[in-house]
């Protein structure tokens, strides 16, 4: 059965339809896929594992739980919005948190997947606040604070990032492809899946003279972007 890629679904109670249309993918996907790599950002934004309740995301738990339940398996990686999902999150859901890069095999073929902000070198600002914030230091002084403070810290930290958003262009906030290929080929691979920038694509190109691909999946409030691999072959849902 074929395998989905997802990514930047950005759920929310403030858009429930959203929510909804998760319910009902993660529903009809029974049976009809073998696994689900959702690549980062599934939640508007995260402040604990502990938070769930005030966050208004026990319904989304409950979808994942019950899907996988159902006999399917399901892998998360870190998004900038949710780096803080943890073990209690993997747990309650039955979900696999994946290392963000990670390397997965599709038949004979290596590739890797990741969120994407981090190949985004080009946004300094972010790389400098993503930088702090993934220290063990930082998530310890944050997640010990009360929830009510780590929400409100939350919140000011999203406003701040929308007003610099409209300052930048989309060439900063996209990936520096120079990056790209040096990950790629730090890991040894010639194709690679990712999301965070919102830009369903696919590129070609190539690394030491042998062809890669790099695609990009799309949010899911706009576009419902997937990725489908199936017999040896991708198909991008846009």
């Amino acid at each position: 059965m074929p395998t989905a890629f997802i990514s930047d679904l950005h759920l929310t109670p403030d858009r429930p339809e959203s929510t909804e249309w998760f319910r009902q993918f993660m529903r009809e996907s029974r049976g009809l896929l073998n696994r689900i790599y959702i690549l980062g950002d599934l939640f508007e934004f995260w402040i604990g594992d502990d938070a769930r309740d005030t966050l208004g995301y026990g319904e989304v738990e409950e979808i994942l739980q019950a899907t996988v339940e159902a006999g399917m398996d399901i892998f998360f990686i870190h998004g900038n919005r949710d780096f803080l999902v943890g073990r209690d999150f993997e747990r309650r859901t039955g979900c696999r948190i994946l290392a963000d890069p990670t390397v997965i095999e599709l038949g004979t073929t290596r590739v890797l997947l990741t969120h994407g902000d981090a190949l985004c070198t080009d946004d300094t600002t972010h790389q400098q606040a993503r930088k702090q914030m993934l220290t063990d230091k930082w998530r310890f002084a944050f997640l010990n604070q009360p929830v009510s403070e780590r929400l409100d810290t939350a919140s000011a930290m999203r406003k701040k990032s929308e007003i610099e958003k409209k300052s930048k262009s989309m060439e900063i906030m996209d990936v520096n492809q120079k990056q790209v290929e040096k990950v790629m080929r730090d890991h040894g691979v010639r194709t690679m899946i990712h999301g965070h920038t919102h830009q369903p694509a696919v590129h070609d190109f190539f690394i030491d003279r042998a062809p890669a691909k790099r695609f990009v999946l799309g949010d899911w409030y706009t576009q419902k972007s997937m990725l489908l691999y199936d017999k040896g072959c991708f198909s991008l849902k846009r």
